[in-house]
């Protein structure tokens, strides 16, 4: 055969030398057998009432068995679809390793009882996410987007180190479980602390007007992002109910909490509007979710956002592992399918499905039959059952008795799943102080509700997509940090 005539065959790949690492198989078991571990200890711990201290450095309580069982169940799901995602990777066996080092940081943190322990471990949780964030290390937005990130982690920490520093000196405890147990006046030196305690745990959230890291590290693997949008922003909420007893001491400070929330969780909404990808999306959905959470720890219960954080968690990690199978849904002209009007059966079914879900929440929990701040939290569970029922109505691929006479039975039985998960993990959390704490209604909550209301009448209508002056603020306030965003395909190199 000559060399015009002979070709190439098609066949297996050839073998190569280059063995896979096994570092990433074993660190995927070593974390599925941490989870069953977690429920093991989780199921002896809840049987008993005593906290398990160990060399007066930690101390096992319900959150802390609570967050391991949630905490290395998301990393095994991490681990697991990264085996996958990342094959080939050059720098494989040190994602992995920073992945397993954040899930042991996690554990260690809400485990600890100690306060410089506990400040070591906030700062090391911050750097490990920065070195996910900054993976591909030879990629100049990637190490911008870490170099970024970082500094507002250490920010974080320095402010925390001097709340600590600050509780110190005023209640002489060096343990997370002293100062919770010290009688504490609301004077000038410990609002200070909290209020540092406040910006650590908003910056670690990625409330505004912190948010920026947040959406400034979109250069993180996905998997990495899913671990961070579903585990690492919820650091500000254990940070906050860990100190519950020093936050609730003023009702003012209470108040400014629910304030700094329901911003977040407003703007969180409409930034979400202007975005045009789907990790974009995601971003601005975290940080109006923890601005949700906020607000449930500033109304009083702590254990309403702890349930908050986990189910977010589920839901944003699905959200960013399942984001590259999202696909635009258009007509063949290439415009958008049109969504169905909700019109008069549609209002009524919408307004009664969305009360009766609140009343629902309200006799299953009990927070909204008096009247403290448990109305406001009743409150936003009717407005989050109004915004999903009317998007199901509106959906025009479903029939119209699906539509509108199976959204009660589909809504209801839903929220009072959440319900039964929410009381489920309050009574968890036992041997953790002031888990649920109501406060008394003021006119900040009554301005609050009806901002609520307000934004949601505005978004559903579709007024604020008038006002260029709006959409180019919206647009701005998203602007990732300059150096971090991908402008042509050219500037991304994966190796």
């Amino acid at each position: 055969m000559t060399d015009e005539t002979r070709f190439t065959r098609v066949g297996s790949l050839p073998k190569t030398t280059t063995a896979t690492p096994q570092l990433p198989q074993v660190l995927t078991r070593v974390v599925w057998l941490l989870w069953v571990s977690s429920l093991v200890v989780a199921s002896l711990r809840l049987s008993g009432s005593e906290n398990w201290s160990l060399l007066g450095l930690f101390s096992v309580d319900g959150l802390t068995v609570v967050m391991w069982v949630v905490v290395t169940f998301f990393s095994g799901i991490v681990h697991s679809y990264s085996r996958r995602y990342m094959a080939g990777d050059s720098a494989l066996n040190k994602f992995f390793g920073n992945v397993f080092a954040f899930t042991l940081v996690v554990m260690a943190l809400v485990a600890t009882d100690s306060l410089a322990v506990f400040a070591v471990l906030w700062l090391t949780m911050g750097l490990v996410m920065a070195n996910l964030i900054g993976h591909v290390d030879s990629w100049h937005h990637a190490r911008t987007a870490a170099a970024h990130a970082r500094r507002y982690f250490a920010g974080s920490s320095a402010l925390l180190a001097v709340a600590f520093a600050t509780l110190w000196w005023e209640t002489g405890a060096s343990t997370v479980s002293a100062v919770a147990s010290a009688e504490i006046a609301p004077t000038g030196t410990v609002l200070f602390a909290v209020a540092m305690l406040l910006l650590a745990a908003m910056i670690q959230s990625a409330l505004l007007p912190f948010h920026t890291w947040l959406l400034s590290s979109m250069t993180a693997p996905t998997p990495a992002s899913a671990l961070m949008h579903a585990g690492f922003v919820n650091a500000g909420g254990i940070l906050l109910l860990r100190f519950a007893p020093v936050v609730t001491v003023d009702r003012g400070f209470m108040l400014a909490i629910v304030v700094v929330g329901a911003t977040s969780a407003l703007l969180g909404k409409l930034l979400k509007t202007v975005q045009t990808d789907v990790k974009g999306k995601l971003g601005c959905s975290t940080v109006g979710q923890m601005g949700f959470m906020f607000m449930q720890a500033g109304l009083g219960f702590f254990g309403a956002a702890i349930t908050h954080l986990i189910l977010h968690g589920f839901y944003k990690a699905y959200q960013f592992l399942s984001a590259g199978g999202t696909v635009e849904q258009g007509s063949p002209d290439g415009k958008s399918a049109a969504k169905q009007s909700v019109g008069v059966t549609g209002f009524v079914v919408t307004v009664l499905t969305a009360l009766a879900g609140g009343a629902l929440f309200a006799v299953t929990t009990g927070e909204g039959t008096a009247f403290d701040s448990g109305l406001l939290l009743a409150g936003l569970v009717v407005l989050t059952t109004m915004h999903a029922t009317r998007e199901t109505i509106r959906h025009a691929a479903l029939p119209t008795f699906l539509r509108f006479g199976a959204i009660p039975l589909v809504f209801l039985p839903a929220i009072g799943m959440y319900a039964f998960v929410y009381k489920t993990i309050e009574h968890a959390l036992v041997g953790v102080p002031f888990v649920t704490a109501p406060t008394e209604l003021t006119l900040v909550h009554a301005v609050v509700a009806a901002a609520f209301v307000l934004a949601y009448a505005t978004i559903e209508s579709g007024v604020y997509r008038r006002s260029t002056r709006l959409y180019m603020a919206l647009v701005n306030a998203t602007r990732p940090a300059s150096g971090t965003t991908v402008t042509t395909r050219e500037e991304y190199n994966e190796h």
